[in-house]
Formats: C-alpha cells, structure tokens, sequence
C-alpha cells in the first residue's frame, strides 16, 4: 500500500470518514440520477447514462479524496486516467450537463463539502424542473397556417375577427393577397388555438360567414418557422 495512503487511513477515524462520504456521494448521485428521469422526456432518457451518473460520483469522491492537497498525487492522477477513453457519443448537452452535475456533486462530497452538494442538486434539481415544464408548455402549444379565401367588397378583418378570437388563443396575419383574377382576397394567418378548441370547428365557424369563399388549415412544420 502507498506510504500516503497507509498514513490517512491510520489517523483515527479516517476508514470511517471515508466510508461515510462515499456512501453519501452514492446516495447523492441517485438523486442526480433521479433528477435527470425525471426531468428529461423518458423516449430521451437512458438507464446506462442513470447508472453511470450514480457511479461517477462514488468515483470521483473517491478520487478527490486520494488527491487531497497533493499537486504531484492530482498531475499522476490526471496522466493516469487521461487514457480512460469513452466511445460513446452523449445523445444531448443536457445529458453532458448531468454527467458534469454528477462529477461536481462527487468532489464536493470527496472534498468533505457536503453543504456544497446539497445545495447544488437543490437549485439544479430546481432549475431543471423549471426549465423542463417551460420547455412542455412551449411545445404543447401548436401553431397552424390559417388561409380564408373572402369576396372583393369585404373588410377581411372585420369579417373574419368575431370567429377568429372565439377559437384561437393568439393570431398574426402573415401575407395577403388577391386570387380568382382579382377577385378575391386570401388572408394567411398565423394561429394557436384554444386549448378547448379543435381545427375543424374554427373551419366550420369560418365557413358560416357569408362572404368567406374558402378555408384551409395547415400545422406549421419546424421548417415554417
């Protein structure tokens, strides 16, 4: 055994400490682990990458307790774990922030800093939450591309405004131009509905109005945008 080594684990209580913040950094990375399912969409997240943000941080506890205050012990370790080599490409940088997450959570722990950690997952579990509710809210919010066909003589905003705020929750007119030779004007909006609302009743609403000649709805594509 290392001289080093053999002098930390004789000082009193030492096999102790250590044993307690490696359990500690166990039990901190599972809550890592158990942030990142929870807070990632499950087709997005891994069991692999789960297991390995638990054990990551045991091992970089471990690690940052055998470096301690030794330059020399930190540059041997950095030589000898520079040939560790991982083949696997992280799919997300989300993923990359909760490996990081992982390894920040273990060398508090190792460096005996567990206020540190604790407080560390609070406000990155926090953040994440956070984050990912903002995230499910934006993408829960679908967009369609409205055209309605009107009659020349018709003020198409007036004409199409009563249904138009009835069904959709927000609307923005994007082009308008004339069809059938000038005889008619065709609006294109974009709109979200609302959420107790369909795509075919703001059709049959539109359709009622004398005047409107057509209507088509589309879902805008990441490609429309």
């Amino acid at each position: 055994m290392p001289e080093f080594l053999r002098a930390e684990l004789q000082a009193p209580g030492a096999p102790l400490i250590v044993l307690g913040r490696l359990v500690a950094s166990m039990l901190l990375g599972g809550v890592v682990a158990w942030i990142y399912q929870r807070t990632r969409p499950e087709s997005e997240t891994s069991s692999s990458l789960a297991i390995t943000l638990v054990l990551l941080s045991i091992l970089i506890a471990m690690v940052t307790q055998v470096i301690g205050d030794n330059v020399a012990r930190a540059f041997s370790l950095v030589g000898a774990l520079s040939i560790v080599r991982f083949r696997t490409v992280v799919r997300d940088t989300v993923d990359t922030a909760f490996v990081i997450f992982a390894v920040a959570v273990g060398m508090a722990v190792g460096a005996g800093h567990p206020s540190v950690a604790l407080s560390g997952i609070g406000v990155v579990g926090v953040a994440a939450w956070v984050m990912t509710r903002r995230q499910a809210a934006a993408e829960s919010q679908v967009v369609y591309l409205l055209q309605v066909r009107v009659g020349l003589g018709h003020d198409v905003e007036t004409l199409l405004a009563p249904a138009l705020s009835a069904h959709a929750h927000s609307r923005r007119l994007v082009s308008m131009s004339t069809a059938k030779q000038g005889m008619a004007i065709e609006a294109t909006y974009r709109t979200e509905l609302q959420k107790e609302q369909s795509a075919g009743e703001l059709v049959k609403a539109l359709n009622r109005i004398e005047g409107v000649q057509s209507v088509s709805i589309n879902r805008e594509t990441t490609e429309d945008r």
